[in-house]
């Protein structure tokens, strides 16, 4: 029995994810951006972590990672990083902090645009969605192949950075845009964060700043409360999650409706 998601991140193609027997999932990464890609990755619900959390991917390089079934988890691409006279590893957008290339159970510093997965054992639902509630570095798009129902394309693949306002961007050492922050990160205020006396559907809508994320990528999280809107469900074999070069068009995906997304990754 296998499962397979594949992921393209910037540039980045995470690609394959492969579930044999239900038991280990297998996902590989493949980075079709012309610039070196840091993939990092991060294991939730106290399950235990991938082989790696965190590694270099040269551009057009492949790379494969094994999971247990159940895993849940997200995956995102560092930009911009170097090592200094010291040793440490650090990047422009979305380091985890650890001072290494390995992000050692670290998530992303936002802002990071996110790709967020839920793989369950014996034919359940997986879920799937792309996040930009702690902002946007890089385009991303979530594809799904085989199996059966309606699994459907979970997609940002625009560049964010272009439209950020002044007050949200995240600008490299020459001035150039490289990251959108959230609302939440740049302000820090509770109507933004859905905390404190915002912190349900009712008290804490869309904004302005929101509407930013969710007029460019309506399939995404845009907010903390969008998951009715923004997480996808459906029975397939292969889900193709794909983060794209900043500078890249990407003209094979269709914009679809925001559904909620639930796949059931059915055994070859």
């Amino acid at each position: 029995m296998m499962k397979t998601i594949s992921l393209m991140i910037s540039g980045l193609a995470l690609a394959s994810f492969f579930l044999f027997g239900a038991q280990s999932a297998r996902i590989t990464f493949t980075n079709n951006c012309p610039n070196t890609i840091w993939p990092g990755t991060l294991t939730a619900d106290q399950k235990p972590q991938l082989s790696t959390t965190g590694f270099e991917l040269a551009s057009k390089a492949s790379t494969s990672l094994d999971a247990q079934a159940p895993w849940k988890g997200r995956f995102w691409a560092r930009t911009g990083c170097t090592t200094n006279a010291s040793g440490r590893f650090s990047c422009a957008t979305a380091d985890c902090a650890s001072g290494q290339v390995a992000c050692n159970g670290n998530g992303a510093v936002p802002p990071a645009s996110l790709v967020e997965i839920n793989i369950v054992e014996n034919g359940g639902q997986d879920f799937y969605d792309v996040n930009l509630v702690d902002g946007f570095n890089l385009p991303v798009s979530v594809s799904t192949e085989g199996g059966s129902g309606e699994c459907k394309t979970s997609s940002c693949p625009a560049n964010v950075n272009a439209v950020c306002p002044a007050e949200l961007q995240l600008k490299a050492t020459d001035g150039s845009v490289i990251a959108c922050k959230s609302a939440c990160t740049a302000f820090n205020q509770p109507q933004y964060c859905c905390t404190g006396d915002f912190s349900t559907p009712a008290t804490c809508p869309p904004t302005n700043y929101s509407m930013i994320f969710e007029n460019q990528c309506p399939q995404a999280y845009s907010y903390a409360y969008d998951d009715v809107n923004s997480t996808f469900t459906a029975p397939v074999h292969l889900i193709t999650l794909s983060l794209f070069a900043q500078l890249e068009v990407i003209l094979e995906y269709e914009m679809i409706p925001r559904i909620m997304h639930a796949c059931i990754l059915h055994a070859f």
